[in-house]
């Protein structure tokens, strides 16, 4: 029982009102105690009184058998002060004395006096027009506990509890209702995953913590979802990738051992494409498990300080000769003041070689590709840029998945490449703390931004 949110969240809310209802009867009994109706009745008995003497109260003063027959009439005790603060006139002087009332900041409107015995009085007081002062007094009623609960307390206090309890247990349950539903949507979601189509968009409503909660869960679903389309994109592209590789090593191999090849010179280009083909899968092989490793953050950095310069210099005197044979003209733009920059410089290296090697081959006859590097405030930016082909808009943020290529058709037949290096090179500027990007529009060329940090965190 009450193991669920939504009845405990109800009970909770039940508690606190029974809670609440118990102060509310805890503060009216004390005032009750304080003030019970008997002390009312009293009190209003004597401003009766003083009501009657303020009416001709210079007539009233000089007849005491008057005073005393309002005191009878009213049953209270009525007595004047002069100015000396001394007791000109007691209705009941056999009585004990009651001093003159002194106003403190603690019993100035105290509705009770202490007569010279002990004995506590209800009274009230008022200044005569002559300045002195008079008080109409009465013994304080006695009050018993049990009276005071059976007689003022007890029935109100029921009703009214009664019915503040069960509104209060309906509002506990509409608000358990808004805490637990979504909750329990959640839960639905969660179990019917992912043979329900439904858990990947719950409806976010309730308390803000709820919807937080839910938006979590609608964003883990969607994050996983993403992981598991690209693990079937992954399968899918490394199985279409493998498949022309095999099919060619397997089909020459077979034209060797059926003596299809019959003759040296088939048997060699049978035996050249069987190693190239090798070649490609091992290569493809091997940028699968640098990719992994530094997606899986294991992979070695060897950090030391890299010259800027020198690093793109060297880049562009790597592919030199590539870039004569195409007809692109294949520059280096570095000031000669940049700062060292603290990194792997072989993977750097790694990452600028992927960029131009693109660069070149998508950027056509007498065009352009330029290797630029600047301090930007603590950072280094780089960008490699090239007046090709460019790429279209809808493409660009794909430009770093794993196996994409924008042209794959001529990719393949130019490079023999598996559209893993801008993956691994995007890996690689995170490993260092940077950031890579890409703007590019059909046409008009492509630009790639790289931004290292100078001192590593």
């Amino acid at each position: 029982m009450f193991t669920s949110l939504r009845s405990r969240l109800w009970l909770s809310y039940a508690l606190v009102i029974t809670v609440a209802l118990l102060a509310v009867i805890v503060v009216l009994f004390v005032y009750l105690l304080r003030n019970p109706i008997l002390y009312r009745e009293t009190l209003q008995r004597l401003r009766n009184a003083q009501t009657q003497l303020s009416t001709n109260p210079r007539e009233l003063l000089q007849d005491t058998a008057k005073l005393r027959e309002i005191a009878e009439a009213h049953n209270a005790r009525i007595l004047i002060f002069d100015l000396t603060e001394a007791v000109i006139f007691d209705s009941n002087p056999e009585q004990p004395a009651i001093p003159f009332p002194r106003n403190t900041f603690v019993n100035r409107n105290s509705q009770f006096v202490t007569d010279v015995q002990g004995g506590k009085w209800l009274q009230t007081k008022s200044r005569l027009p002559n300045g002195n002062m008079i008080i109409v007094a009465a013994p304080r009623p006695a009050t018993k506990f049990l009276n005071i609960f059976a007689d003022e307390l007890l029935t109100p206090i029921l009703q009214g509890g009664f019915i503040a309890l069960l509104l209060s247990l309906v509002l506990a349950f509409i608000i358990s209702r808004s805490v637990a539903d979504p909750l329990q949507q959640v839960v639905i979601a969660a179990r019917n995953y992912p043979q329900s189509a439904d858990a990947e968009s719950v409806l976010s409503h309730g308390p803000r913590e709820v919807q937080e909660l839910t938006q979590a869960f609608n964003s883990m679903i969607r994050r996983v979802n993403d992981s598991q389309k690209s693990q079937r994109d992954f399968v899918a592209n490394v199985s279409h990738e493998l498949k022309t590789p095999l099919t060619s090593i397997q089909g020459f191999a077979q034209a060797i051992l059926d003596n299809t090849a019959d003759s040296p010179d088939a048997r060699k280009q049978a035996a050249q494409i069987i190693y190239d083909e090798a070649g490609r899968m091992h290569r493809m092989a091997l940028d699968l498990l640098d990719l992994a490793r530094l997606e899986a953050g294991t992979a070695d950095l060897n950090i030391s300080a890299v010259d800027v310069g020198a690093l793109l210099r060297g880049i562009a005197e790597k592919f030199s000769l590539q870039a004569q044979k195409v007809n692109v003209n294949l520059r280096v733009d570095v000031p000669d003041d940049l700062p060292a920059l603290l990194g792997d410089g072989d993977r750097l290296a790694q990452v600028f070689t992927n960029l131009v090697d693109n660069a070149l081959k998508f950027t056509p006859a007498n065009g352009q590709v330029t290797l630029s590097a600047k301090f930007a405030g603590g950072w280094l930016e780089f960008e490699v840029t090239d007046s090709g082909v460019g790429v279209e808009s809808e493409a660009l943020p794909r430009l770093f998945d794993r196996f994409y290529q924008v042209d794959p058709s001529r990719a393949r037949n130019e490079s023999h490449g598996a559209g893993l290096g801008l993956a691994i090179a995007r890996e690689i500027v995170q490993a260092h703390g940077g950031k890579i990007g890409v703007r590019s529009s059909a046409g008009h060329g492509t630009t790639f931004t790289i931004r290292l940090p100078l001192a590593r965190k």
